[in-house]
């Protein structure tokens, strides 16, 4: 199963905070019903392709809707063939490192 950070950068909107878009988001992506992590630079969220490009679209849209002028959105998908991915198995697995 897919990975992906999910980050959008609204211009335009008379103020410097994102915060207030950033919450709208991850509204959308808590009504989605897929499992995420919220972080400072961006949000994790782990499900299917398909359920990832459609909730990236419904939260670009979602921006633009609430005033963004222009809006930057990026996403990075890790999508792993060979065995499990998950949110906690990737951090898991660099903690173990560590110990070593």
């Amino acid at each position: 199963m897919p990975v992906a950070e999910i980050s959008i950068v609204p211009l335009g909107t008379g103020t410097t905070s994102l915060s207030d878009f950033v919450a709208q988001a991850v509204k959308v992506i808590e009504k989605s019903g897929l499992k995420f992590e919220l972080t400072a630079m961006g949000t994790n969220v782990e499900g299917t392709l398909e359920e990832i490009l459609s909730l990236v679209k419904e939260i670009h849209q979602n921006a633009l809707n609430l005033g963004a002028k222009r809006l930057l959105t990026t996403l990075k998908i890790d999508d792993r063939t060979d065995k499990p991915l998950t949110l906690k198995g990737k951090v898991e697995a660099v903690k173990k490192k560590i110990l070593e």
